[in-house]
């Protein structure tokens, strides 16, 4: 499917699960238990149908300010069982290894404060040598990044399917920094709709036509259809320069170069996809061009028009100058993948809009360069989330919907150092608990009007970004199945006689 986006097919272990479902308990799985060993199941795992309830919606609200959407600051629990990989290791060996985006210090003060709990017990010792199976919660003081206050629009709805058009900067799912600034969230706290099968996903900051599905039965069937190729899809974009009139079609492979960032780019070792283009208009600087993808490859649509040399006129990643004079056009670009993902993340710190990368100061070493996020293993594969931190958000594979691998959409939260270690140690553990609410999210006012002395998001200061910095000229037009066809209005941008 054409440019995915972020959100999980499936709730992931470190999300809160269905309403009036999350605590029923999994069937017990059989397996021989060591000596004095105790048995905790695993945690179950749920369907591709995504439900949310009241308790849910509950954490906090929303509210408008400067043509954005943002979400008042919340206490917000992380769960996790003991990978197998942390058996046998110490609660701080496995804070000091793998989340290293909080100092140690951090997570002494945590515990303190009560905000650590191992198997529903607060977490007094750090040295405590972790079990298999052992059940880990992590209490956090949580801010979401603004999102256009554009409305999400039902274009269609029955017993079946909902179709909406979906604004730009929205991610479909709950993920990395994002919950209830997402598609999902939204449609459920303010349509009233909570049980939703995804049946294709949209990058954040593409818009358009997004369908869920009411029930597994039609997910399975209209699911059937995209695997089998009989999903037609119809982009519109806006590009720089004089398009060609002629149709143009790009069979070019494309090749993941940071999952982490999320940046692609032309390949002969990439995967095979193709895209056709034909020009709709041209206003004497810029074109609007009909894109029809016939593979579903990650950035597909973006990364085949920058090679064309007809890059999208305000593409944040591959509309920029860190691809080199010719900004990537023939897949000239004249650097290392190394190089060009440091290029691009300089360029976005002088402009102080890192977020758009979907990484953070906190990401970066003292050279510049992208920190290891501290997680065993290979982090383009993985897909296994920061269940401490949250700092992770899922994908889809391009082939398969179902395998979940790293979003290039992601946004962590992780934190950048604190001031001092000193300001950690000094801190008063009865304030702490008395911000931190009933530890279950239900913090009410407390939660966004009061400063919380563990966060460091309270004590940041970040630049709000424009509504017009949060949309990116790609749009879902169209979405054609053997016996549904669905259109959005074109946008405002693509008119002919659009002028910026």
């Amino acid at each position: 499917m054409a440019e995915p986006g972020p959100g999980p097919s499936r709730a992931r272990e470190e999300e809160p699960g269905p309403a009036g479902k999350e605590e029923a308990a999994p069937a017990p799985k059989k397996r021989r238990l060591a000596g004095g060993e105790r048995y905790v199941p695993p945690p179950r795992k749920l369907n591709a149908g995504v439900s949310f309830g009241a308790e849910h919606f509950a954490e906090t609200s929303y509210y408008f300010e400067g043509g954005l959407r943002k979400v008042r600051p919340y206490y917000f629990d992380f769960r996790t069982y003991c990978k197998g990989r942390w058996v046998g290791r110490s609660l701080l060996h496995v804070f000091g290894t793998e989340f290293r985006a909080q100092p140690l210090a951090y997570y002494r003060a945590a515990a303190r404060a009560g905000r650590l709990r191992l198997n529903e017990e607060p977490v007094r010792d750090l040295d405590i040598v972790l079990k298999n199976n052992d059940f880990l919660r992590n209490t956090v003081h949580r801010h979401e990044p603004p999102v256009t206050a554009q409305p999400i629009r039902i274009l269609a709805e029955d017993e079946e399917v909902v179709v909406v058009d979906k604004p730009s900067s929205l991610p479909v799912h709950p993920c990395g920094r994002f919950r209830h600034n997402t598609v999902i969230f939204i449609l459920g706290k303010e349509h009233g709709l909570r049980e939703l099968h995804t049946l294709h996903r949209l990058d954040r900051m593409t818009s358009g036509v997004l369908m869920f599905a009411k029930t597994a039965a039609v997910s399975k069937r209209i699911d059937e259809q995209v695997r089998q190729r009989q999903l037609e899809k119809e982009y519109v974009c806006r590009v720089v320069g004089e398009f060609p009139e002629h149709e143009v079609v790009c069979e070019e492979p494309i090749l993941v170069v940071s999952y982490k960032v999320g940046v692609c780019r032309v390949d002969p070792k990439g995967k095979p996809c193709q895209t056709l283009f034909q020009r709709l208009s041209y206003n004497g600087s810029s074109s609007v061009v009909r894109c029809l993808p016939r593979t579903g490859r990650t950035h597909q649509i973006r990364v085949h028009l920058q090679f064309l040399g007809h890059p999208i006129v305000n593409d944040p990643i591959y509309n920029m100058e860190a691809w080199g004079p010719d900004r990537g056009k023939g897949g000239k670009i004249g650097k290392t993948d190394e190089e060009l993902l440091k290029a691009l993340v300089e360029e976005h710190r002088s402009k102080q809009s890192l977020e758009v990368l979907g990484i953070g100061e906190e990401d970066l070493n003292s050279s510049g360069d992208i920190k290891d996020s501290g997680n065993s293993g290979d982090c383009t594969k993985s897909a296994e989330a920061d269940p401490i931190n949250g700092s992770s958000c899922p994908a889809e594979d391009e082939k398969d919907p179902k395998r979940v691998v790293k979003d290039p959409e992601r946004n962590d939260i992780a934190a950048c150092p604190l001031n001092s270690d000193i300001n950690l140690e000094m801190l008063d553990k009865d304030k702490e608990l008395t911000l931190c609410g009933d530890q279950d999210g239900q913090t009410g006012e407390k939660g966004w009007e009061e400063k919380d002395p563990l966060c460091v998001e309270c004590k940041m200061s970040r630049r709000d970004p424009s509504p017009k910095e949060l949309v990116m000229f790609l749009h879902a037009l169209r979405y054609k199945g053997a016996d549904f066809e669905y259109c959005s209005s074109m946008p405002e941008w693509a008119m002919e006689d659009w002028q910026e």
